[in-house]
């Protein structure tokens, strides 16, 4: 801990640099857990404190634009036709996961953005599900898989939508209608309860919903409840194996032990999650961007760079790192939800998100709809930029950006602020004894070190601001109405500032970034290249050509008879340049091997593109003829490294990865 005095304050004003704040106390003013629930470092804000701004709001506008804002008149999952969630004997041709797994974005984005379209037709559905719910307390689509075992994940991701929906209305409805839902739970025998594949991955989805509800409500059966869903999940405790691999419910379901930790107390079930994490990560992940490469389901064997991960597994990971932040403190949760979000997440759609592709990965040299398996996991177009197809990560990727947003800033146990996420935009949160304060900051980050804060208060107020300091930055500075204060910040923790702030006062923090050359040893000694938080690739041209959304679909895609097929074109995405370059890289100071080029911000305020980039990189490499596109059609799995070549040095230029629809992402080294 470093502590020092603020300039011209008090002494009991003090800058404290610390690994996360102290939960010896509850927050006064925001919902956090009760006891016997571990308490938290940090609580999360209601969805109304935040207004994101700059490149996150235009990453939500494009959404409410794109296919988020329109899947309800091209999904015929989403018709109100026929759906057995707005029908009061809950059956129909169509009805299970992906109604909820739409809603609890675009439900979200409407709240956040306040579109009075997208919060009319939020309200038409959650209206529509608590009034069809049964007298019993069931509600949701009526699925059962045999045995009289009523299947249960499409409610999982529905009570999230109801969760939002009181935090945002405090509709008494939604209270009211979760408890009984939870006592006909209850009452389920346990040999009929989260029996089925989907749901007995994903029982940590219904705990977490257990506990919201606890939290308001202390009603102790509850507790009850989430021990039996505990015991009813698959084992995600096992030490070196996990009950499956598919990349969606790895990265969704890995955080149930540390959720019920909150509950146990058992420092084994908090260290689970973790070993979780590790386990898929050295064996599938050792890859840039944060994620790992199961394509549908993990194989022995396949772990290239150019196996890929669902848009569905990149949200739910982003998700499960946001749960984690706020339930540990651990800022390495922040950083990884960074490392997806800016490196893998963007590059799943189109740049103006009106297509997603089912499968990213970080060296993918096409994106088109051919079948490319046994190369990947997956058997059919999977890789295509289509708004038909994908179902699942068709509706799934609505929640990706704003649960981000609604994250980036927590309240803190000592009734302060945390800003996690660093974005443009501001939030409104009451602080100190219970004075409403907001807080504006403006930043280009990751494309920009800086990020300034300025404090709106109606009179001076009391409060810790915690600074989070990412684990890549050395250095990091802070300064309060432009004078610095000193302060021995470390990779991986929190500035604490505590100041009787006024109206007016700004704080700067400078978070230096540096270029670092990773080494992916287990991974054919390969290399990625970081600047900051930014992963970079090659710059490949994108040859984008234009086909019928409609012509090479998976084979569970449905859509509307009158959906307009003219206005959500698919495109196959080739490249119309090399690609198969091995970087040149100094052994003794690889850091060297590169120049950072800073160009000016994109007017759109879109940098997630290749022709937008606010910052690209200079390097040497040559190309390596034998690496090329192989049978399957996809790029070549990796040539270890040094790789020997008599190709001329090249100049390369790389872009941040996030941004490219093509890249390499992992290079080979040459001599």
């Amino acid at each position: 801990m470093a502590l020092c005095f603020l300039p011209g304050v008090s002494n009991a004003q003090t800058v404290v640099f610390i690994s996360k704040p102290a939960s010896t106390t509850s927050n006064a003013y925001y919902v956090s857990n009760k006891a016997p629930l571990t308490a938290q470092s940090f609580v999360k804000l209601p969805l109304s404190a935040i207004k994101p701004g700059g490149w996150l709001k235009k990453q939500l506008e494009l959404q409410k634009d794109g296919l988020t804002g329109h899947l309800g008149e091209i999904s015929i999952w989403l018709t109100k036709t026929d759906n057995a969630w707005l029908n009061k004997d809950r059956k129909g041709k169509y009805g299970w996961e992906e109604l909820p797994y739409w809603l609890k974005g675009y439900g979200d984005i409407a709240y956040v953005l306040q579109d009075e379209r997208m919060l009319k037709d939020t309200k038409f559905w959650i209206d529509a599900v608590i009034n069809n719910q049964q007298p019993d307390g069931d509600f949701g689509p009526i699925i059962y898989k045999g045995d009289g075992k009523r299947d249960l994940w499409a409610n999982m991701p529905m009570l999230w939508c109801m969760q939002s929906y009181y935090e945002y209305s405090k509709d008494a409805r939604v209270l009211s209608f979760m408890s009984k839902y939870f006592k006909w739970e209850l009452a389920i025998p346990d040999d009929k309860f989260l029996q089925d594949y989907w749901e007995n991955s994903r029982g940590g989805d219904n705990m977490v919903s257990v506990y919201w509800l606890y939290n308001r409500t202390g009603e102790k059966w509850l507790l009850d409840l989430a021990t039996k869903i505990d015991h009813n999940t698959a084992n995600w405790r096992q030490k070196n194996n996990l009950p499956n691999w598919h990349n969606v419910n790895v990265a969704e379901c890995f955080r149930e032990p540390a959720t019920y930790y909150q509950q146990s107390h058992n420092a084994n079930d908090l260290a689970a999650t973790y070993n979780d994490f590790k386990l898929i990560r050295n064996i599938y992940g050792q890859v840039p961007g944060g994620m790992f490469g199961a394509d549908e389901n993990a194989r022995k064997g396949y772990d290239d760079p150019r196996q890929a991960v669902e848009t569905c597994g990149m949200v739910e990971q982003m998700t499960s790192d946001e749960f984690l932040l706020q339930s540990t403190g651990d800022t390495f949760w922040a950083d990884n939800c960074e490392d997806v979000a800016f490196n893998t997440f963007p590059a799943a759609f189109t740049s103006d998100y009106k297509a997603l592709r089912y499968l990213t990965a970080p060296n993918m040299v096409v994106s088109d709809n051919k079948d490319h398996s046994p190369g990947i996991a997956n058997t059919g177009p999977f890789l295509t930029m289509n708004p038909f197809s994908s179902r699942c990560c068709q509706h799934n990727h609505s929640a990706g950006w704003v649960y981000y947003a609604e994250n980036s800033w927590m309240a803190t146990a000592d009734n302060g602020l945390a800003v996690q996420l660093y974005s443009e935009g501001e939030v409104t949160a009451k602080v100190g004894k219970g004075i409403r304060v907001k807080l504006t900051e403006q930043t280009h980050y990751p494309f920009n070190d800086r990020v300034n804060f300025t404090i709106n208060t109606p009179r001076n107020v009391t409060f810790p601001l915690y600074l989070r300091i990412p684990a890549w930055c050395n250095g990091a500075s802070v300064s309060i109405n432009g004078k610095t204060v000193p302060v021995n910040a470390m990779p991986g923790g929190y500035i604490m500032l505590t100041n009787n702030w006024k109206n007016g006062d700004e704080v700067a923090l400078q978070l230096p970034m540096a270029l670092k050359v990773r080494e992916w040893n287990q991974n054919k000694n390969s290399v990625s290249v970081n600047y900051g938080p930014l992963t970079f690739s090659l710059k490949i041209a994108e040859n984008y050509v234009k086909t019928d959304a409609t012509t090479a679909v998976q084979g569970d895609s449905g859509w509307q008879a009158d959906a307009d097929q003219s206005k959500w074109p698919a495109y196959n995405i080739y490249p119309a340049s090399s690609w198969n370059y091995g970087l040149l890289v100094d052994t003794q100071h690889p850091e060297l091997s590169f120049k950072v080029i800073k160009k000016q911000w994109p007017k759109d305020d879109n940098p997630f593109t290749n022709a937008n980039a606010p910052i690209e990189l200079v390097a040497q490499g040559k190309q390596i003829p034998g690496w090329t596109i192989d049978q399957y059609g996809l790029c070549g799995v990796l040539p270890v490294s040094p790789v020997k070549t008599a190709e001329k040095v090249t100049k390369l230029t790389l872009v941040p990865m996030g941004g490219a629809r093509l890249r390499i992402s992992a290079f080979p080294v040459v001599e």
